[in-house]
């Protein structure tokens, strides 16, 4: 590990008992400092977007960032981030693209707090989240193009996943991304979300939202090429545990508006550990 690795600033929710902890700890040393220097970048963006409450210094905070970018792939980047991850960039084909991708997607969220139907969703998922998969993928090792194609793909299932289990705290930062057509088909309104006011229609919105999550998870992993299953099996640990934590929020019938449905430090440990053991 080098020196600017170990100076790379650690997430909050990289700590244990998250999700990406138990998957990344069975990383071999390169990969895991290279997917939690990539991981820091992601949240410590994410985190203008979600924590910075002016919306003009959020912006320049995330112009600051495309412009460090520059810098890091220059060969002259300033933050610890940016110098964690710059000895991985070329080893797993990490590009500038991809990451001003993420900053785009953070500034779609200063720009847009309401997606119109499910195409403009998956747009703004493919920036969030599924580039974010594919480069996971890079960094865990892949042999066919097809992995590529299964990481994206399981990018947007984790990301529905999120939008069904924040709900409630994405309306109270003012933004709400169930599609509005889909909205209108249930007759759900943003008011009824913002008021946390369950009902039949809620429910049956909600229902509707977690069966095609579950239908994105069987066909990511149906792209999932045998040859790089080995190597892929931290984001299949992600890809379990975020499914699971998809079933107990279906099971609590979706009681997201007043509450964070999560899953124990302990159970999300034992899904990591079963998914090592069988490799699926």
């Amino acid at each position: 590990m080098t020196a600017a690795t170990a100076a790379a600033p650690l997430p909050a929710d990289l700590a244990q008992g998250s999700s990406f902890y138990y998957a990344f700890m069975f990383l071999p040393p390169a990969r895991r400092a290279a997917i939690t220097a990539f991981y820091a970048f992601c949240r410590t963006v994410d985190d203008v977007a979600d924590e910075v409450s002016d919306a003009g210094v959020a912006a320049a905070k995330l112009a600051w960032w495309r412009t460090e970018v520059a810098r890091l792939f220059a060969g002259t980047p300033q933050h610890p981030i940016t110098q964690a991850l710059a000895p991985h960039l070329a080893p797993f084909g990490i590009t500038a693209d991809h990451l001003l991708a993420i900053i785009e997607g953070c500034e779609t969220d200063l720009n847009q707090n309401r997606f119109l139907d499910f195409a403009a969703l998956t747009r703004y998922c493919h920036l969030v989240a599924g580039v974010v998969g594919e480069v996971a993928a890079k960094i865990f090792g892949h042999t066919q193009a097809a992995t590529l194609a299964y990481a994206h793909k399981l990018g947007l299932a984790m990301q529905l996943t999120n939008i069904i289990r924040d709900v409630g705290d994405d309306a109270r930062r003012g933004r709400i991304y169930l599609p509005m057509d889909e909205m209108q088909r249930f007759g759900v309104t943003a008011q009824e979300i913002l008021n946390r006011g369950y009902s039949d229609r809620f429910t049956a919105l909600m229902r509707f939202q977690a069966q095609r999550a579950h239908a994105i998870y069987d066909e990511a992993l149906a792209l999932l090429p045998h040859a790089d299953r080995q190597a892929q099996k931290p984001g299949l640990m992600m890809a379990h545990i975020y499914r699971t934590l998809l079933r107990e929020i279906e099971h609590e019938q979706f009681a997201v508006l007043h509450q964070r449905i999560s899953l124990t430090p302990l159970r999300k440990l034992w899904i990591a550990l079963r998914t090592h053991w069988r490799g699926r």
